[in-house]
Parts: C-alpha cells; structure tokens; sequence
C-alpha cells in the first residue's frame, strides 16, 4: 500500500523548529496525584477498526500473567444462522478467500486456488422465510488466521481515490491489462466489514457471540485474526529498549457500531442528537432489530439503514433498542473539511455549555490538541505545516481525493472527515479561536514530541491509509506508522513524563469472544449505545518500571474520566434531548479511570 510516512516525514524535515512554539502551561499537576500519577502528558493514540481477539488475540502471556485471548475463547467460536442452526463453514465474500469466486474479467481477477471442504460442498443454510442458499467454502466454522491467505505482502491494498472501488477486495497479485501494474499495493489488506450500531448489537447476541457472520456483509471475513507476534507494534514492544506497557485486556469500545459515533463517544461520552431529524434519516427496524439484509440474513419487514436511531413511537419500534433522534452511524460534520459521502448535520453549540473534554480543558486552562494526518490539506490550510498542495488554483498532491477535492481543501484520498469529531461542534467552527489552538495536523505532534513541546493532553488520529482500517489501510503498515508514532515521543526530551494510550475506535465488524458489560458475565457501566465489542488498547511508558496484565473493565470513555479525574474537571454535560428523544447520561462519570494500569506500569520491583 501507498505509505503516507516518507511524505510526513519529508514535511517534518522542512519544518523550522524555531517555528514551534511551546504551549501556556495549564494547571500544574502534583506528582503522584490523581490517576497519571507522575505524567504530565497523556498522549492518546487512536487506530482504526479491531476487536481484541482479531488484533491481540495471540499476545500471550506476559510477565507471568495471562491475557484473555484466543486460547481462552470459550464464547462464539461456533457462529450460528440465523435460525439458530450452527454453520458447518464459513461462508466468504473476500475474492482472496472465497470458494465460489470463479474469476472476473473486468478487473481481471484470476479465481483464488483454495480448496473446498467436502463438509460444505455445497453448505445449504435455510432463511426464516424457508428460501435457502447454497455456497462452498474452504473455512470451517471456526476463527482463522488471515496472515494464512492474504499475508502482509500481498498486493491487496488499493492504490489512491481506488479506496472504495473493490467491494469484495483485490485480489493478490492481478495485473491491471491497461496498467500492466497489479491493482493493489503491498499490505495484505482485506475488504471492509459492516460495522454500524444496530447490527453489531445483533452480532453480540445478547453476549453470546455468535451472531458475527450472520450479521456481516463480509460473513466469514468476520472470523479472521492476525498473528499477533508478527505485528510491528508487538515486535516494537518486544525489542531491546523498548519501554514497559500495560495491556488492558478488558477495554470495550464506548459505543455500538462505528467510527462515527465512537469518536463522539471518546471525547463527548454521547451521541450528537439531530434535532427533528428527516424522517428518512431514521433507521427502520426488523423485529429481531435488525436495518439491513445481508448474505446469510434476512429481515422479515421492510427496513431501512439509517443514520439516525429508530423514531421512538413508530410500529416498528423495537422495545429496548435506542431511539429518538440520536445520530448512530456516519454523517458529515456541518463544517469543511466535509465530504460527500452522507449527509451532513447541524452543528451542536457548545458555546455556553461545555460538552465535550475539549470544552472542558479550555475552560480549566489545560493544554491540549487534537492532531489529524492530513488536517492542513483537507482544511485548507494554505502554507501550515502539513500542508502539500503548492500555492494552487488546484490542488497539486498526487494523493488528493478527486471526489472531495475544492481549492484550497485538498483532503488525502483517504483522509476521513467523520474521525475529526470537534467539527461538529460550534466552538471549533472555522474562523474561530479555539479551532486555530486546538485542531492541528500530525507533522505538528511529531514535531512537538521531538521539540519538547506537547501540551499536557494530546489526541492523535492518522491519515486514514496509516490507521489499520481493513479495506483501504494495510494493517502491518499501519502498525509501522503507530510505532513511529510512539518512538517519536518515547526518543523525545518529555519521554520521562509521557503517558502513551494506544486504542482504536471500534471492532471493524470482527468477532471477539468477550462479552461486553451488560451482556453475558461482564459488569460494568452500560446502556443503550454501549459498551460494544472488546478492542486493543495499551498504555506506555518510558518509565513504567514493569509491564503487565490490567483486567478492569474499562470503556473508550475512560480516557475520558482519566483527564477529568486527572485534573479535577466536572464530567460533561449532558445533551438536552428534544420531545422525541430519551435522555442519555454521558458515561464518562460512570466508568473507572485508568489509574489501576498506570499503578500496574509504576509497581515497584
């Protein structure tokens, strides 16, 4: 796959550090109080698009101490129809994994060389309606290791403003007749997953786990895991020098469903709400709760996929799944950077009543900035440090989307204007203050870490093909841009003071076996947006004094609680719902904070 980092870093060496200036000190923090104990800076580092078992399932024990991966699945591992009948296989879409895929001609796609199980040749699975379908598969039902069949060198990743082009992958390899250049780029990368708030809740299955294929677009891609030791990340953290770390191993993503809604969740603790919402935008049920058909599922009603919740009073709601006029899956912000793909809904005004972490921090004199690969580019912002687009009238970047491209917004064909979640907002509007203080471009945090110069809170969010998300990112690229990222700050002068949390915004649609709170045996703080999947998340230190196991339950919005916690900030704010609307409590005064991994990382010997 194209990787953005030689260009990042090109921008980074052009950067006069004379240029960067260090940030107001905000409240000083007394060392060993509150739950960074003796760190003065957090850094949050959020990836794109995992469940635990998908990414760290294979981890391993460490220091003596287990993790709750793979080897110790007990739940879902046996995925079901949806008539309740367990598949004998997994049925695939991936054009690199995939039986019945016989070839195409137009891309010249060769078909794959798997075999078939004679178990399943052909599998039958019945609809609830009676009517049936027929694949083969070379996949039991069971998880599988990915690396097997679409390893990290495949040329499977697609070239720019090819993103969305391959709805069920490219295939390794294939030769592009008008190019004479395989269509994809090295990076094992697979096709996307379904991962949208009320499917997922019908994959969890109340906690059983088991409802993963069924529920998904990609159906047996759902299955797939890494070899977790051949991550960068964990080879990096594995190396000689490399600093101590905790690994969280009950850490779920806030919210149901996507990026969207999770990246409002880290730093909101709640949905946006969309006040008299069109009528259209609002998702219609199933009575088993489901918007969408998929391959191995199918409604038994007509339903709509929407962006909103289900309206509350309708004759199909379905009692006990949220509603009203909560926005739930991807919308574009109000502001550019703003794309074309969904539509795009009313700012929420922040200005007199903080409703977010960002807010917050402002109000309390904290430091903080939340850093975006591609920020300048995709903002517009003409000469700033990460910009790459020349001095116009168009936009000269080789890598801009032709979709979404309007001199001077020059935004990466990959860069994702729904994970920018302070643009939704009224106080980061254009034009405004606080968006020139506290929106900026990752060249700025690299070279903050070099410099010295980190604000006490950071929030970082690569470009989208450095960010791990299966379809258009490579996931051992990714893996490569997250440990520069950390090196960048552990090789700088804060190195000593630095708290690094390294999560990702939500599961990607891929199957984990650990309930989430308020399904199966996991307690914990919940309600009707979450929490969802389990995810990856690590926190690092150049001086944690050991690394090892943490098992409390913690939620996305336990970052949040972590800096509120930290620096004696009110939770947020509630959202004043509308007539249509239940309330909801945002959960960042529910949840623990992180201080028990960080009193782990600082355990004395």
């Amino acid at each position: 796959m194209l990787h953005r980092t030689g260009r990042l870093r090109a921008v980074l060496a052009a950067l006069p550090l004379l240029s960067l200036t260090l940030m107001a000190a905000g409240p000083a923090v007394a060392a060993d109080k509150g739950p960074l104990s003796i760190y003065q800076h957090l850094v949050v580092i959020y990836e794109e698009n995992h469940s635990f078992d998908n990414l760290y399932g294979l981890w391993g024990d460490l220091g003596g101490q287990g993790i709750d991966g793979l080897p110790q699945a007990d739940l879902g591992t046996t995925q079901i129809a949806q008539n309740g009948d367990p598949y004998t296989c997994l049925k695939q879409l991936d054009v690199n994994l995939n039986t019945d895929f016989s070839g195409s001609a137009n891309p010249a796609f060769p078909p794959n060389t798997l075999s078939k199980q004679a178990a399943c040749n052909p599998e039958t699975v019945t609809f609830p309606d009676a009517s049936t379908v027929q694949y083969t598969s070379h996949f039991l039902n069971e998880p599988f290791n990915i690396d097997q069949y679409i390893p990290a060198d495949a040329t499977t990743c697609p070239r720019p403003n090819k993103e969305f082009s391959f709805g069920n992958g490219i295939m390794n390899g294939a030769i592009d007749p008008t190019t004479g250049q395989t269509y994809g780029t090295p990076g094992g990368c697979t096709r996307d997953l379904v991962h949208k708030f009320y499917q997922e809740q019908y994959q969890l299955d109340g906690g059983a786990q088991d409802l993963y294929v069924t529920g998904s677009d990609s159906v047996g891609t759902a299955m797939g895991y890494y070899d977790t030791t051949a991550l960068p990340i964990y080879e990096y953290l594995h190396g000689r020098g490399a600093p101590k770390y905790v690994i969280a191993d009950h850490f779920f993503q806030a919210a149901f469903g996507g990026s969207y809604l999770n990246h409002q969740y880290l730093i909101a603790a709640q949905p946006l709400l969309w006040p008299s919402a069109p009528s259209g935008q609002h998702a219609v049920l199933d009575s088993a709760g489901i918007p969408h058909a998929y391959p191995l599922l199918k409604p038994d009603r007509a339903v709509v996929d929407g962006a909103v919740t289900q309206a509350c009073d309708a004759a199909t709601t379905v009692a006990g799944l949220a509603c009203g006029n909560w926005a739930i899956n991807t919308l574009q912000p109000p502001y550019e950077p703003q794309g074309s793909f969904g539509a795009a809904q009313p700012a929420t005004d922040d200005s007199s009543v903080d409703l977010n972490i960002g807010d917050r921090m402002s109000d309390a004199g904290i430091n903080w900035a939340w850093y975006a690969g591609g920020w300048d580019n995709a903002a517009g912002l003409v000469g700033a440090p990460g910009w790459t687009n020349g001095t116009g009238p168009t936009c000269s970047d080789p890598n801009v989307s032709t979709a979404d491209k309007a001199y001077p917004f020059c935004p990466d064909s990959t860069f994702q204007f729904h994970h920018q979640p302070f643009n939704y907002f009224t106080r980061y509007a254009p034009g405004t203050a606080d968006r020139a203080a506290h929106l900026k471009d990752e060249v700025e945090f690299i070279a903050a870490a070099q410099n010295g110069s980190l604000p006490q809170v950071s929030f970082v969010k690569p470009l989208g093909n450095e960010n791990e998300h299966p379809g258009y990112s490579s996931e051992p690229n990714g893996s490569d841009h997250l440990v520069d990222l950390i090196k960048a700050v552990e090789t700088g002068p804060q190195a000593g003071n630095t708290l690094i949390v390294v999560t990702y915004d939500e599961f990607g649609g891929s199957w984990d076996h650990v309930p989430p709170p308020g399904m199966g045996s996991t307690t914990g703080p919940h309600d009707l947006f979450g929490p969802g999947t389990r995810i990856p998340a690590l926190l690092i230190a150049r001086s944690f004094t050991t690394s090892g196991v943490d098992s409390t339950v913690y939620d996305t919005t336990s970052i949040m609680a972590t800096i509120e916690h930290q620096f004696g900030l009110q939770p947020v704010a509630a959202r004043t719902p509308d007539a249509s609307s239940p309330a909801v409590v945002p959960r960042d005064s529910l949840v623990a904070d992180l201080g028990n991994a960080v009193a782990i990382g600082r355990k004395s010997h």
